[in-house]
């Protein structure tokens, strides 16, 4: 299993498109956002760190499901069966795989708010942040596995790019919730990807992540994984 986690981690840090769209697009945006005018204060610029690392992080884990749909495509699943790899093994090394591919996104964007843009933290600050971000992508990263198991490649890729944009519009990742009508702001509460950033943002201002955070976070990974479980079940039956 060791073998097979390095190969799928080589495989996906050599694709041009993870390294583009997943680690130089969200620190571009971020740079920009905050960098535009008179550059905003540096609480903002905190909080569109917190945001934007939260999107790369999002769109790496989603990435796993494109790669899934490929090896569906060119039989790789098959291949795996004759393996001495049991099903939840090939699961569990792709869950690992995304976990480790979505560090880089996390730690790029992180060090462009310290190193660039004057972000100051304290050392156990950014270590907390850095931890929770890479823990809460878990499930966006079944999610993405999920698609990947169920949908064809390319309909993989269109599916996890409009949820990518989709949950980072709507839970306020790249822009501020305030500039949200109040309606728009109680739905954004129950998204994923709104509480997913909660919990960076409140290391970043000094406080423990609100249990409510953890709570909507909790009910989307049982829900993403059991659709991950499955869509990979019914990807085995139909192969």
């Amino acid at each position: 299993m060791t073998d097979y986690l390095r190969l799928e981690v080589r495989r996906t840090l050599r694709d041009p498109g993870f390294v583009v769209g997943g680690v130089a697009m969200p620190v571009l945006m971020y740079l920009l956002f905050t960098n535009l005018g008179d550059g905003g204060t540096g609480r903002w610029k905190t909080a569109a760190m917190v945001g934007m690392a939260a999107y790369g992080a999002v769109g790496s884990a989603l990435n796993t499901g494109g790669g899934v749909a490929e090896d569906r495509a060119i039989g790789w699943l098959r291949q795996l069966r004759v393996t001495p790899m049991r099903p939840h093994q090939v699961v569990v090394g792709r869950t690992l795989t995304a976990s480790v591919t979505v560090l880089p996104a996390i730690a790029a964007v992180l060090a462009a708010g310290g190193l660039l843009n004057g972000v100051r933290l304290a050392a156990w600050q950014w270590a907390a942040l850095a931890l929770l971000l890479w823990l809460g992508s878990l499930p966006f990263t079944l999610l993405g596995l999920g698609n990947g198991y169920r949908l064809t490649g390319q309909t993989t890729g269109v599916v996890n790019m409009v949820a990518n944009l989709g949950l980072a519009v709507l839970g306020g990742l790249w822009f501020p919730l305030a500039l949200f009508p109040e309606w728009l702001r109680t739905v954004s509460a129950f998204t994923p990807a709104n509480r997913f950033a909660e919990l960076g943002t409140s290391v970043a201002t000094g406080h423990a992540p609100p249990p409510a955070a953890m709570l909507v976070l909790a009910v989307w990974l049982l829900a993403f994984g059991t659709y991950a479980v499955l869509s990979y079940r019914r990807a085995t039956a139909d192969d």
